[in-house]
């Protein structure tokens, strides 16, 4: 699906398929005719955009195999489908019963973590419309806060290096432009803006920026404004926005909002809460930490990194943060130039909402995906866009 700025660019909206992750290429094929196609009917467009998820040994078979990812490239044209995006945050396992922690490995200073990358380039310069102007890769903000000593810093500064020429060679013999995103989320190396600026220091802007994920800057207590003044200051490019909204408790401290948030603790995912006293963030990696009190005052609003659908108001006492997505939409496509090109709606948490608010089939969660997707272009078109079939 695509949309246009008054500056002539082309933007693309989409969908990450990492809501129903697969860990093979067969898995990938029917996810496409079980959920994306269906989606993209529901809406009524001639294409949809997709943001695959590719698991480590997807990507590295798609990889070694040009004529297995033309095969693909074609289901996805038959479908009426595209793809200018991926996400490349999860290496392996995203649909494990405990991920966790686990997500952030390998970290950046693996070299896995370039091979991976290096792969999921290669894939996508061949999945790549003729007619885009650009590729993007979301990645994980270099790797877990702890440990994060000097010499995981230097080894992830080479294996980007080694991305950036991969990136470099792709685009001379292909003419595939793609670029990477470090995501920021918290409690990672890169977890807020201010952290994307100083490690992203000396990267390529034409290989590298970051990816914003809506969620996440409000999870932070980000200013959106700010924030995207920050980067744009530094000359870091935002290479994918992901629309997502994270779960709100205003009154932190009100047993009845305990109560509720704790119906969205789970043990597949790792669902950070944040709270901001007086301009100083506190925080727990948890759902469950911040439940037992730990470390969290209680004085002010929490936010947690749970994604919640988009379209759907969230259950009182709790809340979404709507709010902090429909300001970076109006900041990013509400000026003379859009900041980005690529907007994926990322809600991978379905099937880990609490109990009678889960998606009951396949046919239930492409309606929901669906709408979530209506509701971001319905706020692109607000924040000035023009749609396009």
């Amino acid at each position: 699906m695509r949309l246009r700025h008054a500056d002539g660019t082309a933007v693309h909206l989409g969908y990450c398929a990492n809501v129903h992750p697969v860990d093979d290429v067969a898995g990938v094929l029917e996810q496409l005719a079980v959920y994306a196609e269906p989606v993209r009917l529901s809406l009524g467009a001639d294409r949809l955009g997709i943001g695959l998820w590719l698991a480590r040994d997807v990507a590295a078979g798609l990889a070694a195999d040009p004529s297995a990812t033309t095969r693909l490239a074609v289901e996805l044209a038959v479908r009426g489908l595209e793809v200018v995006t991926l996400n490349g945050f999860p290496y392996s396992g995203f649909g494990d019963a405990a991920v966790k922690y686990r997500v952030y490995r390998p970290d950046w200073s693996d070299r896995r973590r370039a091979e991976y990358t290096v792969d999921l380039a290669t894939v996508l310069a061949g999945l790549l419309p003729h007619d885009a102007a650009r590729g993007s890769i979301s990645t994980l903000p270099l790797g877990w806060r702890d440990p994060w000593p000097d010499s995981a810093r230097d080894l992830a500064r080479r294996h980007v290096d080694l991305v950036g020429d991969h990136l470099a060679d792709l685009a001379a013999r292909t003419g595939a432009v793609i670029r990477v995103g470090f995501e920021p989320e918290p409690g990672c190396v890169i977890e807020r803006t201010e952290h994307a600026v100083k490690a992203l220091a000396g990267f390529d802007p034409a290989h590298f920026g970051v990816c914003v994920d809506t969620a996440h800057l409000a999870v932070a207590h980000e200013d959106p404004a700010a924030a995207l003044t920050m980067l744009a200051d530094a000359g870091i490019p935002v290479v994918k926005l992901q629309a997502s909204a994270a779960l709100e408790a205003s009154q932190s401290s009100d047993p009845a909002t305990l109560s509720a948030l704790a119906r969205f603790v789970e043990p597949r995912y790792l669902h950070q809460t944040r709270e901001s006293v007086a301009g100083r963030l506190c925080g727990t990696d948890d759902l469950d930490e911040a439940l037992r009190g730990d470390r969290l005052p209680g004085a002010a609003p929490w936010r947690v990194h749970f994604h919640v659908p988009l379209h759907a108001e969230v259950a009182p006492p709790l809340s979404g943060t709507h709010e902090v997505l429909i300001r970076t939409l109006m900041e990013m496509f509400g000026g003379d130039t859009a900041v980005t090109d690529h907007v994926e709606v990322e809600t991978y948490t379905w099937q880990v909402l609490p109990d009678g608010e889960r998606p009951g089939g396949a046919e239930e969660l492409a309606r929901g995906i669906a709408a979530e997707v209506a509701w971001a272009r319905a706020g692109l078109v607000r924040a000035g866009l023009e749609a396009k079939p």
